[in-house]
């Protein structure tokens, strides 16, 4: 109930004026001017035996009720007849109630003992039994609360300020009823008051930094409504006053002195509440330098106002907060804010919280609708502008509407959010920066930043100030992984945007930067539409049944990077095929990345280049050899052949043929052949064969006879030339078997060999 009530005072005093008018109560309200909070003063109400409406107006209008027992309180009837209305407001308004007890006993004052009891026996004579029993009612309930006691205290003026800070930290606490649907509002402004420290009397500058649409600019007004009484003046300046201010000047150069004085004299009105022309830029200064005030720049990415509005702390006076609101963690780091409040997601619990005011208007998801409820809140991230779009989009539709809109907001978010989140593209100043944000949105988000890195090292772009660039305006993440390396992370929504940027780039997708859309990707590499603005292309091929892929389909992509297919599903598709030339005539021979599951074919393409793949990516092929001779693999860093079983075939076949020609070198002329390959199946393949193959195998191997003389009639050769021949097959066999370790077990592959 207090939350979304509005208040007319932050304190109403109950107290006995003879006891502490000119000592205890002169000394708090004092206290009080100082952090402008505002009390009731009872001095314009004429005292009677009854107490007065306005008196109970006051006391309901008040959000803090401080109740100061004094050894004579008890004996006006007046007081008693407020701590019962006050009692009434805490339980019905939630009216916060704090007792001091001065130079009093709280047991005496539980109990009407002592002096108090004396008194409050007098007060009673002639009174009702119920009047009585309220009186008591009341007196026993509040002493119970937890309080201040002047006898446990021995410097009173210590003791009223720390009375005075409670009750300024108690009215921080809760925001205005404007802010209720945010949901985890007061967890915000609960952290954002450990870094504004109010109760500090040095000015200070705390910033608001996240991503657009996390709710910075409801957290910054929700503060505002909140603190903005505590302050002689205020001020909330949006974009939209900063444009207005220097309408007149958008020809001028970044610092204009005129500018700078246009923006200083609308600044300077909207806080003092009057029209103020300044002549210098000093004056700004002059006029704040005693002024404790309150000032929230929102949504902010221009250095230059920043320093024209709030150049340095010594401009405003003692206990004055200004909250720099952006989505550019640098922007604060320069001006010099050490204290940053990083705004973050929701949890998934107050995601679907907030999805659901905006959907039901209710906390949580009708019967009926939970599962459909999660499953668009998910759509959204857990960005709360976003769940509070998609909310809107449902909201009064019935179940089978619902179901009926999921495969559409499953293919893309709505088009107000992208909209929204593309203005943080637009306002990058640098065009690298932005290419790089289309690569990490197009194929490298979750991507390590070393990867990141090796993959655009030709690319001219600057990574790691791009990234570093991304990361302070809140485009992504850099996070540590479970590896000591650190992935990249891009918001799912900040994503879709980035990708919406490429679809832009041009109607025909062959003219466009990077594919990724299943149909387009398939029209591309069958109809030969691709150009030399194709950087790279990614495919789910769980999308779809077949890709035909021209002979000519690379001719035009002379600049394609990265080509990426890949399976989101861990199982295998049925019915899926690749439909390829026999050979292609030019295939891309500068790619980076070369991802492609199930890979049909035999050997790699004879004209394909590896020479500057920094990740190939082959499980499940029908490879039996990756191509013909050696090829320099001085930039590779990934490679995966999983499943492969041909290369596995073919790497021990080969160790088996140079065991064997090893055996045969070492064994007499007219011995057996059946030895050699027996001991050379025991080494290579037998460890991997169960019993009954093994089995098998040493019967077949009974069967050759043959001796090395008679090897050497049947294919023609001399002793002499023979063991130059098998040398040489031995050397050949072991240089492959050493080219393939190299590939793969050095490369950590998923194959144990």
């Amino acid at each position: 109930m207090s939350s979304s009530r509005n208040w007319d005072y932050d304190v109403f005093p109950s107290f006995r004026g003879a006891d502490v008018r000119k000592t205890f109560l002169s000394h708090f309200l004092k206290e009080l001017d100082l952090k402008s909070i505002k009390p009731f003063k009872d001095s314009e109400i004429e005292r009677s035996h009854s107490i007065a409406p306005e008196l109970i107006q006051a006391i309901r209008g008040s959000r803090i009720a401080v109740v100061v027992f004094s050894e004579n309180y008890a004996t006006s009837k007046w007081c008693l007849d407020e701590l019962v209305e006050i009692l009434k407001c805490k339980e019905e308004l939630g009216q916060i109630v704090i007792p001091i007890f001065y130079d009093l006993d709280p047991f005496h004052v539980r109990k009407q003992l002592g002096k108090f009891g004396e008194a409050f026996k007098n007060t009673c004579l002639n009174k009702t039994k119920n009047e009585i029993q309220l009186w008591r009612q009341a007196l026993n309930d509040v002493a119970n609360l937890l309080g201040y006691h002047s006898h446990t205290c021995n410097n009173e003026p210590k003791m009223i300020e720390d009375i005075v800070s409670d009750i300024f930290h108690k009215l921080n606490e809760t925001p205005s009823k404007d802010f209720d649907n945010f949901v985890g509002i007061n967890n915000h402004i609960a952290e954002m008051n450990l870094l504004l420290c109010l109760e500090y009397e040095e000015a200070r500058m705390v910033g608001i930094w996240g991503p657009s649409g996390i709710g910075k600019t409801t957290i910054a007004r929700a503060l505002f409504n909140l603190l903005a009484r505590h302050f002689q003046g205020k001020a909330f300046i949006d974009r939209a006053f900063v444009s207005k201010s220097i309408e007149g000047y958008r020809r001028a150069k970044t610092g204009d002195h005129n500018m700078k004085l246009s923006l200083q004299g609308s600044f300077l009105s909207e806080i003092l509440g009057k029209n103020i022309k300044i002549e210098h830029l000093g004056a700004l200064r002059e006029r704040l330098k005693h002024r404790k005030v309150l000032i929230i720049i929102d949504d902010l990415d221009d250095l230059v106002v920043l320093e024209a509005l709030a150049g340095q702390t010594q401009w405003f006076g003692s206990g004055s907060r200004i909250i720099v609101v952006t989505k550019d963690k640098h922007l604060l780091e320069a001006h010099g804010i050490d204290h940053i409040y990083k705004v973050g997601f929701p949890s998934e619990k107050q995601a679907l919280e907030m999805f659901c005011r905006s959907a039901f208007s209710q906390n949580s998801p009708p019967d009926g609708f939970m599962e459909l409820a999660s499953e668009v809140a998910a759509f959204s991230g857990g960005l709360p502008l976003g769940l509070v779009i998609l909310g809107k989009v449902v909201k009064g539709r019935n179940k089978e509407d619902w179901i009926d809109m999921l495969p559409r907001l499953r293919k893309s978010p709505n088009r107000d959010i992208v909209e929204t989140l593309r203005f943080s593209y637009d306002e990058l100043d640098s065009e690298e920066d932005k290419a790089i944000l289309r690569h990490i949105a197009c194929l490298f988000n979750g991507v390590d930043v070393n990867n990141i890195k090796m993959m655009l090292s030709d690319s001219e772009l600057d990574v790691n100030i791009g990234l570093k660039n991304l990361a302070d305006k809140s485009l992504i993440n850099v996070v540590p992984s479970w590896n000591n390396t650190n992935i990249v992370e891009m918001h799912c929504l900040v994503q879709e945007m980035g990708r919406d940027v490429v679809r832009k780039q041009s109607d025909k997708p062959g003219k466009r930067e990077f594919l990724m859309n299943s149909k387009d990707i398939c029209d591309v590499l069958r109809g030969c539409t691709g150009t030399e603005k194709v950087l790279g292309i990614s495919l789910d091929i769980d999308e779809v049944k077949k890709v035909r892929i021209h002979k000519n389909a690379f001719d035009g992509m002379t600049n394609l990077r990265f080509l990426k297919f890949y399976k989101s599903s861990l199982e295998r598709k049925k019915g899926f095929r690749w439909d390829l030339p026999e050979r292609f005539d030019d295939f891309p021979d500068k790619l980076k990345l070369l991802s492609w599951p199930g890979y049909p074919m035999r050997c790699m393409l004879s004209n394909f280049c590896p020479e500057y793949l920094v990740e190939l990516r082959m499980p499940n092929s029908k490879l039996e050899k990756l191509w013909e001779g050696v090829e320099l693999l001085t930039c590779l860093k990934h490679m995966d052949f999983s499943e492969s079983e041909n290369l596995l075939r073919v790497k021990r076949g080969l160790e088996m043929i140079r065991v064997l020609f090893e055996e045969l070198l070492a064994t007499e002329a007219d011995s057996s052949v059946k030895d050699a390959a027996y001991k050379a199946y025991n080494q290579v393949f037998g460890p991997h064969h169960g019993w009954a193959i093994q089995l098998a195998a040493s019967t077949g191997f009974g069967s050759l006879l043959l001796s090395k003389a008679e090897l050497y009639r049947i294919f023609n050769e001399t002793e002499e030339t023979a063991e130059i021949h098998i040398q040489s097959y031995v050397s050949a066999s072991a240089t492959a078997i050493a080219y393939l370790d190299y590939l793969f077990l050095s490369k950590n592959l998923g194959i144990d060999w």
